[in-house]
């Protein structure tokens, strides 16, 4: 596989894609993308076909498609920015939403980190993050179009002052005058997502002596990373955004916990750690309350502490839903009242909610291959109430669990 960050630029005129980027930020391109801001992509051939007329074709193309990333682009990055930033389109796929940025970006702030080698920074999405925080950055990619993609987002958002754009292989740059390094390898090839982080780009072990020489240093990671694949020098968090997991960071030097094992929720901003991998939690019966621990709780394998916390047990080894006997409230988990048990059983289920006059259900599972589209349209559901279905196991057994969430 190709390294993404090593090259000699290409002069634009070589380069179809560099040259309708270059296109792109002339005053004539930035005006055209001015006026598609809030077009309808729905109205593409028509608005093509109309700017066309005044406009040359090869720019209308490039900024129809620079419209639509930063449309895609919204969620990660907020209106205000999105529509001022330049994207490419592995740049939006890959890069990191603000809120996660932000939070990365204050950690190291808090442990007073100044500058920050951002190795593999794409579109830059953390180094404008950084930079906001009062970080001076050296934003470094391999690939020409993407670098200077990185250095006019710099630029567009009042940045480059603090943030120096270098197209270069990651493997050749010096970090020893930067306070911290943040390397992001790819982790997506010609085939899609890429699992294995030794086929990463630059690979993890790479990425690791690199961080293990730095003062400080983070690591961005796929959150499905197995654990053993995390070595003990590492302080491994994983963030969820809005109750989505989003990614994983290991964490290096001073500053961070070597071995423990971090879940933060955003945006609240909440943090549930242990010192190491915690036993193995106790498994009972289901009790009136159920909970359901975020997806960092369960990525990070803090589930355990979970049902510490609440004096719970596990419904089965299995399966990572809570429950107890007493209500629980935490950030970290969303708790249910259950009202009733049963066995597996679309009949029993559909007479209960029939009878319950239950026109809105929401379905939930673990461990379970029923899909919840599919439920939901056999049970044929009227009625004013609403309730909540748990699909999973209790002690080994498929099992329906019906309440309704706390509070």
């Amino acid at each position: 596989m190709d390294r993404v960050n090593a090259s000699t630029p290409a002069a634009p005129s070589d380069d179809p894609a560099r040259a309708a980027f270059a296109a792109l930020r002339t005053p004539e391109g930035e005006r055209l993308l001015a006026a598609l801001r809030d077009h309808d992509p729905a109205d593409e051939l028509a608005t093509a076909t109309r700017l066309r007329r005044t406009h040359p074709a090869e720019l209308v193309s490039a900024a129809l498609g620079q419209a639509r990333l930063r449309q895609r682009a919204v969620a990660k990055f907020g209106a205000e920015d999105a529509h001022r930033m330049y994207f490419t389109p592995n740049g939006v796929e890959q890069a990191t939403r603000t809120s996660v940025a932000v939070h990365r970006a204050a950690r190291f702030a808090g442990l007073g980190v100044r500058s920050v080698a951002d190795l593999c920074c794409g579109i830059g999405g953390d180094a404008i993050a950084l930079a906001r925080a009062g970080i001076s950055v050296l934003a470094v990619d391999r690939d020409p179009l993407t670098a200077e993609v990185a250095r006019a987002n710099a630029e567009a958002l009042g940045l480059a002052g603090l943030i120096e754009v270098r197209c270069a292989d990651v493997t050749e740059i010096d970090t020893a005058p930067y306070d911290a390094v943040f390397v992001d390898p790819a982790r997506r090839g010609g085939r899609g997502r890429i699992f294995d982080p030794e086929a990463y780009s630059p690979p993890l072990s790479w990425a690791t002596a690199a961080a293990l020489k730095a003062p400080r240093a983070a690591l961005k990671i796929a959150p499905g990373i197995p654990h053993e694949a995390i070595g003990p020098e590492a302080e491994a968090e994983w963030i969820s955004d809005g109750g989505d997991v989003k990614e994983a960071v290991l964490w290096y030097g001073e500053g961070f916990a070597p071995g423990a094992f971090r879940a933060t929720l955003l945006p609240s901003g909440a943090t549930l750690t242990a010192p190491a991998p915690l036993p193995a939690p106790p498994v009972g019966p289901v009790g009136r309350y159920l909970y359901e621990p975020d997806g960092a709780v369960i990525r990070a394998h803090l589930v355990a502490d979970i049902v510490e916390r609440c004096g719970g047990r596990l419904v089965d080894e299995t399966i990572a839903y809570v429950t107890s006997d007493e209500p629980y409230s935490s950030p970290y988990v969303a708790g249910y009242e259950i009202t009733d048990r049963l066995p597996f059983n679309m009949k029993k289920l559909k007479a209960l909610l029939r009878e319950r006059e239950v026109g809105v259900l929401t379905v939930k599972k673990r461990g379970s291959a029923v899909e919840p589209e599919e439920l939901r349209r056999r049970m044929k559901l009227t009625g004013p109430n609403a309730v909540t279905v748990f699909l999973t196991r209790v002690a080994g057994a498929p099992t329906m669990l019906i309440g309704h969430p706390l509070g």
